[in-house]
């Protein structure tokens, strides 16, 4: 995969729906290589913000990639440039086979990374001719984030991930998050309501409230944040 890899950062961003002003005018930075955790209520501007990056919605602001704005770049040519969205809900194609699904996300790449899914979801192999509906919603989730890594991306984003998933599955996705760091060299961007899991892996954190950051910084610090113990993690430890 290509390792050339720069920060990304956002600028004023903000996302209208309507009359609903959902992304305030915020600044966010990501750093290459990282994993960087965006939390925050539901209706906070989360998934919002990773479409913004990604290029599916409208938006007012600056989102660049080092020195270069993206800004007029359509969603396929972010996909291009390695930004790549993972969607909350899987968003697979339930009536497709996993490999239909798998060369679905290779579409906008001349390479196929097949091997590279093999290695970090062997189950995939022995189901690549199933019907992607008839999969569990562990595998589901997992094959939607393989598909994602079939567009060779530089950036990936990821929404929601363990969202209605058993707790031994979320530890299978977490540590499928952390390989894909560590071992793939890709940033990742993660939204992510369950607040332990995400804090316990992010390197960097954001915490949305009503559109607007309400605070950020390393994640093993927000850790200890009174206000995240408060509202995010169950109230103060002892």
């Amino acid at each position: 995969m290509n390792k050339d890899i720069k920060d990304i950062t956002i600028k004023g961003l903000n996302v209208w729906y309507g009359p609903v002003h959902a992304v305030k005018g915020i600044d966010l930075n990501v750093p290459a290589g990282s994993i960087t955790t965006i939390l925050g209520a539901n209706g906070a501007g989360k998934s919002s913000t990773l479409k913004a990056i990604a290029g599916g919605l409208n938006y007012t602001g600056t989102i660049m990639i080092g020195d270069e704005s993206i800004n007029d770049l359509p969603v396929y040519k972010r996909v291009r440039n390695g930004v790549v969205l993972c969607p909350e809900g899987r968003g697979i194609f339930y009536q497709m086979t996993v490999k239909e699904n798998l060369l679905a996300g290779a579409y906008t790449t001349k390479n196929t990374n097949l091997d590279l899914v093999f290695d970090i979801f062997p189950f995939i192999k022995d189901r690549l001719n199933q019907i992607a509906g008839t999969l569990s919603g562990g595998e589901q989730q997992m094959l939607a984030i393989a598909r994602a890594l079939m567009a060779n991306p530089k950036y990936l984003m990821l929404d929601e991930p363990s969202l209605g998933l058993a707790p031994i599955i979320i530890q299978k996705i977490v540590e499928v998050i952390k390989q894909i760091n560590e071992s793939l060299k890709i940033t990742v961007i993660l939204v992510e309501q369950n607040t332990s899991v995400a804090l316990s892996i992010a390197h960097y954190a954001y915490v949305f409230e009503n559109g607007k950051v309400a605070l950020s910084g390393k994640a093993s610090e927000l850790v200890g944040n009174p206000i995240i113990q408060e509202k995010y993690l169950g109230g103060v430890r002892k």
